[in-house]
C-alpha cells in the first residue's frame, strides 16, 4: 500500500511540475530539445572573409538611403545609413572567390567620431553552410583597429548561434569611401 502511495505521489509531483514549467498563456510552450536539434554538441568555428562594400563606382553594393546632417563635420556623416548588399570573399581582391553576401545597413551614430552601428546578416554559400546565416549587430568604431561586434544569431546550421566577429579594415579609398574589411567570425553553432 505504501508503494502504491509512492507511485501516485511521484506521478503527482511530476504532473504538478510539468505543469507549472509550461504558462497557459495560449502564446508559450516549451519544447523538446532534441526535436530542435539541439542535443548535438555544440561546434565552435572560425569563418575568415572579406567584406567588400563599394559605395562609388560600377556595381556599387552599398547605397546612401538617409544622407548625413549638413550641421554636422562630413567627415563622421552622423545621422547617414547605408543598406548594403556585399561581397563576401574569399581574399581581399574583389576578383576572389565568391563565398557568401552580407546584406543589412549601417548607420552613424556619432556627431564626433566615426562610429557606426552595423546590423548585418552573413549569407553563406559554401559547402556545408550553403544557405545558412549567421547574423551580427554592434558598434564599429573605425578608427580602432580590431572592431568586436557580437553575433545575436543566425539561421540554418547557425540556429542558436553565439559568438563574436572582429573586423579589420583592409583597404579604405577617402576619395569614395569604398571599402574592404576583413572579418574573423568565432561562432558556437549546432
Amino acid at each position: 500500500m505504501v508503494t502504491q502511495y509512492l507511485i501516485f505521489f511521484l506521478l503527482l509531483s511530476s504532473y504538478t511540475l510539468t505543469s507549472v514549467s509550461t504558462e497557459e498563456t495560449g502564446f508559450v510552450r516549451s519544447l523538446d530539445r532534441e526535436m530542435m536539434g539541439m542535443e548535438k554538441k555544440k561546434n565552435f568555428s572560425q569563418f575568415r572573409f572579406y567584406w567588400q562594400d563599394i559605395v562609388v563606382g560600377n556595381n556599387v553594393t552599398s547605397v546612401a538611403i538617409v544622407p548625413p546632417l549638413p550641421k554636422y563635420n562630413p567627415v563622421n556623416a552622423f545621422g547617414l545609413v547605408r543598406i548594403f548588399d556585399n561581397a563576401l570573399t574569399l581574399g581581399p581582391e574583389l576578383s576572389s572567390k565568391l563565398v557568401g553576401r552580407a546584406e543589412g545597413f549601417y548607420a552613424s551614430t556619432s556627431p564626433t567620431q566615426l562610429d557606426f552601428l552595423v546590423v548585418m546578416s552573413f549569407a553563406l554559400f559554401e559547402g556545408r553552410y550553403n544557405g545558412s546565416s549567421i547574423t551580427i549587430a554592434g558598434r564599429d568604431v573605425v578608427s580602432n583597429t580590431v572592431r568586436e561586434m557580437p553575433v545575436i544569431g543566425g539561421s540554418g546550421v547557425f540556429r542558436f548561434s553565439t559568438g563574436y566577429a572582429e573586423a579589420r579594415t583592409h583597404f579604405f579609398d577617402p576619395k569614395t569611401d569604398n571599402a574592404v574589411l576583413e572579418f574573423n567570425v568565432y561562432v558556437f553553432h549546432y
